[in-house]
């Protein structure tokens, strides 16, 4: 094998160490640890973050990229390897051969047959025209008429696969945590458990049964949503970080600085906001596709094309939506910096870094998380808007809102194609609606208003 490594695979690894050094540092401070931990004490929070927790491993093992060697050919030197050109995934190694069984064409989820009639002959040699069966699905089954009883049996047997899984994790954690807590750990081994079983029956069930059917061209639609989690999950993080240090300073210093600074920043912003933001993204998407067709040199597979567009589309993206949080910083900082302890910081002659960094951030940050979690479930649904207008990810990549796009066309067919865009929303659905539920907790915590009030009642 031959390792590859992405721009984007660099991207979200540095995600992960970041992410590890702030769990670390919540760790070492005690008031932001507390503030955390109002969060992980419900329910509802714990077992948000553990779903959204799975979507990012998920995007982690499909991040880990390489290329097989293809097999010797005669003439061909001994120390000479030749790789293929089709790049694949930890993750699918994982999904096993789902993403492999191509099929001719659609099919319901869960069926042996195809679903557009062909003509075919049948066993009197007559020629008919029916559903033939399909290439992949159930062809463990000596009887296809039992296939309903192996369904259950089959999800038993993972279900069952997952539950002991599920369970030497819980002992394992249980023996590793000695002492009790507040945490409700209750709610979160139920909460592993059900993403285990899930998981667990996806992967078996999903390599003997197209779960979720099949598309036009055959493809699995359920390796396609899982397949598509990395994207949802990249596009949503990495625009929102690279949105985040240009709302942060240029909205803090024009309310801080006020003046011809503030005039300035104010300017940008509203001439920003009233461009059609549709437009910037598909004018510079179409540039940027514009330079990488004139330079096919720098990349070596149509995956690394795919991932170049990718990454633009996330700066663009980022660039063109800071004027939200820039606004709500701005206001912000301009109540702080007319508060008693801000004051008194100037008289006694505190330099700006310090009184930026000691008083008024602080007391911004809960904003700041909260529009995080939010703009990064706004970004994940507008990728599919972008994917259906023509300009989101590279048709070849893997993500939801290609499958939107695809899928749109379907529903005016006679009989509906549903299935494509029904796997992309209950996949879509599950990650956007986590983030929003989680966002809610974290400003029940962060916010100083919300604590206020909860102290008083």
């Amino acid at each position: 094998m031959k390792p590859v490594i992405l721009w984007s695979d660099y991207l979200l690894f540095i995600l992960v160490l970041a992410l590890g050094s702030f769990i670390i540092s919540l760790i070492r401070n005690r008031q932001n640890r507390e503030r955390w931990s109002k969060v992980f004490k419900t329910r509802l929070g714990i077992s948000t973050f553990l779903i959204i927790l799975t979507y990012v491993l998920v995007a982690l093992l499909d991040s880990f990229h390489f290329r097989q060697a293809l097999p010797s050919v005669e003439g061909q030197p001994e120390n000479q390897v030749y790789y293929s050109n089709e790049v694949n995934s930890v993750l699918d190694l994982l999904l096993g051969e789902m993403g492999d069984n191509i099929e001719r064409t659609y099919s319901q989820p869960f069926s042996l047959k195809s679903y557009s009639k062909i003509f075919m002959q049948n066993a009197q040699g007559e020629t008919v025209r029916d559903f033939p069966d399909l290439k992949f699905a159930g062809q463990h089954l000596s009887d296809n008429n039992k296939w309903l009883t192996d369904i259950v049996i089959q999800s038993f047997k993972a279900i069952s696969i997952g539950l002991l899984i599920s369970a030497l994790l819980v002992l394992l954690h249980k023996w590793w945590r000695k002492e009790d807590s507040n945490y409700p750990w209750s709610t979160a081994y139920c909460t592993i458990t059900v993403i285990i079983c899930i998981l667990c029956w996806l992967l078996h069930v999903g390599n003997l049964y197209h779960v979720l059917g099949t598309d036009k061209a055959g493809n699995d639609v359920l390796y396609k949503c899982i397949k598509g989690i990395r994207t949802g999950i990249l596009i949503g993080t990495l625009a929102t970080l690279i949105m985040m240090p240009i709302a942060i300073t240029l909205g803090i210093a024009a309310g801080y600085f006020k003046g011809w600074v503030d005039d300035l920043i104010q300017y940008l912003y509203t001439t920003l906001s009233s461009i059609p933001g549709i437009l910037i993204i598909s004018a510079s998407v179409l540039l940027f596709q514009v330079w990488i067709d004139l330079n096919p040199d720098y990349f070596e597979t149509g995956l690394q094309k795919a991932d170049a567009r990718f990454i633009a589309l996330c700066f663009i993206l980022g660039v063109t939506s800071w004027a939200t949080l820039c606004r709500l910083l701005r206001a912000e900082t301009l109540k702080i910096s007319q508060l008693d302890y801000v004051q008194a910081a100037h008289a006694f002659g505190v330099s700006h870094f310090r009184i930026l960094r000691r008083h008024i951030l602080p007391n911004v940050l809960h904003i700041i998380l909260i529009t995080f979690i939010l703009d990064f479930s706004t970004l994940v649904l507008a990728e599919a808007v972008l994917s259906y207008v023509g300009v989101g990810v590279d048709a070849s990549m893997h993500s939801w809102g290609n499958m939107i796009s695809a899928g749109s066309s379907e529903l005016s067919r006679s009989p509906v194609i549903w299935w494509n865009l029904v796997g992309t929303f209950v996949f879509m659905f599950g990650l956007v609606l986590a983030a929003n539920l989680f966002s809610d907790l974290v400003n029940d915590a962060f916010d100083p208003r919300s604590r206020l009030g909860g102290s008083q009642s």
